[in-house]
């Protein structure tokens, strides 16, 4: 009898998260979608934001259980990417001669939340809960390759160029890096789930964990999923856009360089799959973690620089591209540990700790510059 009185009750547990994760996505839309309207209390939005966050995370997994590896992470890394780059362009547009930074600052600041702070805390956790873990070093190679190469000629090579003065690209140039990032993003996303499936899935013993075999979600219960990660998304960057003009005020009222805007957005947007990443390094499954992590640096280069070149060049808007010395020497040390840390296929907490280490530098520096 007790039996049987605890499965009803696991039973309505569960129908009453199902109910309240497909229920949070669509309140935090409505609430983003009533801000636009009418001013709302900035406690609200930042309740709606959390929740959207969560929720996104929720449907994020359930989708990627469904369809599977790699191509689970990759949906999410380009949902997450797409709304980036609307909220980029929107505060572009909104404000353009204040806006000439704001696409590097926000994508330099993507690059090292993920390779650092995101990296370093999916290491972290994974190490401190299965003391070592394990990926496929031939894929994430692949990955940091083309990351190298993407992020060194968008946001380092423009400071070499003398067609333009200053950090800038000639139209001419930004078209050109514009095709280059995507045609290397494209190539990588075909290597990625088609061609070379394989290095980006879990190897050897990950792939016999009982969470990956578990019975996949309905047809119908992904596309509700899938419709629900796309309102939370959409929910999140219209929160973020809400909040962006209260904590620029707040950034401005307590001194902090305008770049410190680049990183709020970018930890925001990128909220939902660093708390998809952080649990699938919990689970013992940091190949998903990786795969998240680096298909999201990939995809906010390879598809924010294009879109942001094409507004630059029809709207005769001014963009600045190339970093300061000093951040371009983060930027090279954050790419050299992140090559060493994936050189031989495992990990331990000491590389998760010096990862949050070059992030906290990032981060005081970009503070106290």
């Amino acid at each position: 009898m007790a039996f049987r009185k605890a499965r009803r009750h696991s039973r309505t547990m569960v129908k009453a998260r199902i109910r309240t994760t497909d229920i949070l996505p669509l309140l935090g839309l409505l609430i983003a979608l009533a801000s636009l309207a009418v001013p709302l209390p900035a406690l609200l939005l930042g309740v709606a934001l959390i929740a959207s966050v969560l929720a996104a995370v929720h449907h994020a997994e359930v989708v990627a259980h469904r369809v599977g590896e790699p191509f689970g992470t990759l949906i999410l890394a380009l949902a997450v990417t797409v709304i980036e780059v609307g909220l980029i362009l929107t505060l572009m547009q909104a404000d353009p001669e204040k806006s000439v930074t704001l696409a590097r600052d926000t994508v330099f600041a993507a690059v090292m939340v993920i390779l650092n702070l995101l990296m370093g805390l999916c290491l972290m956790v994974g190490a401190i809960e299965h003391h070592e873990q394990r990926f496929q070093r031939t894929g994430m190679g692949a990955a940091l390759a083309t990351l190298t190469v993407l992020t060194v000629v968008a946001l380092v090579l423009p400071n070499y160029t003398s067609s333009a003065p200053g950090p800038h690209y000639s139209p001419e140039q930004l078209g050109f890096v514009a095709v280059v990032s995507l045609w290397l993003y494209a190539t990588f996303a075909l290597v990625q789930t088609v061609r070379h499936r394989g290095y980006f899935l879990p190897d050897g013993d990950d792939q016999a964990e009982p969470e990956v075999h578990a019975a996949p979600p309905s047809g119908a219960r992904t596309a509700l999923s899938g419709g629900l990660l796309l309102a939370s998304l959409i929910a999140v960057v219209l929160l973020a856009k809400q909040l962006s003009p209260t904590i620029g005020t707040l950034l401005a009222s307590a001194g902090a360089p305008a770049a410190v805007l680049g990183v709020v957005i970018a930890a925001m947007v990128l909220a939902p799959e660093s708390l998809a990443a952080i649990r699938a390094a919990r689970a013992n499954r940091l190949q998903t973690s990786l795969n998240l992590a680096l298909g999201s640096a990939l995809a906010t280069i390879g598809l924010t620089i294009p879109a942001v070149a094409l507004l630059s060049v029809i709207t005769d808007m001014p963009i600045a591209l190339g970093l300061s010395d000093k951040s371009a020497v983060l930027l090279f040390l954050s790419l050299i540990v992140a090559s060493q840390t994936l050189a031989n296929g495992r990990t331990t907490v000491l590389q998760g700790a010096i990862h949050l280490t070059i992030f906290a530098v990032y981060l005081f520096t970009t503070f106290v510059p």
